[in-house]
């Protein structure tokens, strides 16, 4: 932490030392982070003290955990302030010699919530102010969509803030299907039954949830609305209805199904769950489809040449290429929805543990996202694929950088698995 009387010209220096690119792309864009840029570090951001009510701590606790968690900012210890200018302007040299390059401000009364974001390089005029009103308690949503306006100011894409994310919490004797706020606020039952329930998968809206149920005494398929409720059943064929995945326009649901023998992936009508076509055909196990976002492919796992890898078929038909070689056990493949990129998430055994890495197709680049912090698993990507949510196991859900730096947050504590990652929210 930067010591408050250290000189201007040290904080500078130590400012630029970070490798923050914060060139301005464009002035229509507005984009000053270049989230591309070869070498970065993260940009400086202080999120000043609204007061000290209620209100004034919840609004601190989520912008914080959500710039924290945003991938591109470095969040500031309020320790270290020096401005104590009222209201809602700034002295930009007092945020300079903290180091800050930008400041958030906001006021919050019974009926609203401003919010003033400056650049402190641009001197005392905000470059970007939002006011809310409020209602009831959605101090939270508010603050996210602020949040969510913050980053895409500052990178051109949208944020991941106010999206939800579902899994299976395990039993004893059953498991059942939870959804929550990213953030781990406000989790509910999905399930809402006494059989186990696993491998949910949110819808591309994000309306629905599917997953697989033994409420009948087979691992079948069903489709209900995300906010719980009764479901519908949708594939139920002997054997195996197991690891739904929508196709981008959720018109189509990848799935394993073992009617015919071993399991094999099948793409069914996500309407009545009438099978359309049948993409593998092999005695081995093929299981874990992923489609990726542009729907031309699909990952899936098989241990058609040993033990399980991940495998890329075509979503038409045709040849599958296996594309992971590390090690002999590699599952549970997610696809990155960062446009222009070709990324895959899994989980990987090494060492006797599993673990999180990802695996850039086009440069065969791979990234270790968690390492020598217990059993990680069932990896799924934020909706603009800069954070990835998974289970650990014993633990409970965590949140860690998709590049691959800091260190992971947990969000829910407890017995968790199958973590998938919905869209994100509509303004």
């Amino acid at each position: 932490m930067l010591q408050v009387h250290r000189t201007t010209l040290i904080t500078a220096l130590l400012a630029s030392a970070l490798l923050v690119d914060v060139s301005t792309v464009s002035a229509q864009q507005g984009v000053v982070i270049d989230v591309n840029a070869t070498q970065k570090g993260k940009y400086p951001l202080a999120l000043a003290v609204g007061g000290t009510d209620a209100v004034a701590k919840e609004i601190a606790q989520v912008e914080s955990f959500d710039m924290s968690v945003a991938g591109v900012f470095k969040v500031l210890d309020p320790a270290s302030f020096l401005d104590t200018t009222a209201g809602l302007a700034i002295d930009p040299q007092k945020w300079k010699d903290v180091g800050a390059l930008g400041v958030i401000k906001y006021s919050a009364t019974a009926s609203d919530i401003e919010f003033r974001l400056y650049e402190v390089s641009k001197g005392a005029t905000a470059v970007l102010t939002k006011s809310y009103k409020r209602a009831g308690s959605n101090t939270r949503q508010i603050v996210h969509r602020w949040c969510n306006e913050v980053v895409k100011y500052y990178t051109g894409e949208a944020g991941f803030f106010g999206s939800k994310i579902a899994f299976t919490v395990k039993g004893k004797k059953a498991s059942a299907i939870y959804a929550m706020d990213f953030d781990g606020n406000g989790a509910y039952s999905v399930s809402n039954n006494s059989s186990t329930n696993i491998l949910p998968a949110f819808s591309p809206s994000g309306g629905q949830i599917a997953y697989t149920s033994f409420m009948r005494n087979n691992p079948d398929l069903y489709v209900g609305n995300a906010g719980g409720g009764r479901p519908k059943q949708i594939s139920k064929y002997r054997g195996m209805n197991t690891g739904a995945s929508w196709s981008p326009d959720g018109s189509k649901i990848a799935l394993t199904l073992s009617k015919d023998g071993s399991p094999d992936i099948y793409i069914i009508n996500a309407s009545d769950g009438s099978v359309l076509s049948r993409l593998t055909n092999d005695k081995a196990i093929d299981t874990s489809p992923a489609w990726s976002p542009d729907g031309g492919s699909i990952a899936f796992v098989s241990d058609r040449n040993g033990g399980p890898q991940i495998f890329v078929a075509s979503a038409s038909g045709g040849g599958a290429k296996q594309v992971s070689f590390n090690g002999s056990y590699n599952t549970t493949p997610t696809w990155s929805p960062a446009k222009g990129k070709k990324i895959i998430a899994y989980t990987t055994r090494d060492g006797g543990r599993y673990d999180i890495v990802t695996l850039d197709l086009d440069n065969k680049a791979m990234v270790r996202i968690t390492q020598g912090e217990g059993n990680n698993e069932e990896p799924a990507f934020s909706p603009n694929g800069r954070a990835i949510a998974f289970a650990r196991s014993g633990q409970g859900v965590f949140i860690a950088n998709a590049d691959g730096t800091g260190k992971a947050i947990k969000v829910w504590s407890g017995s968790a698995t199958g973590v998938d990652w919905g869209p994100a929210p509509k303004d």
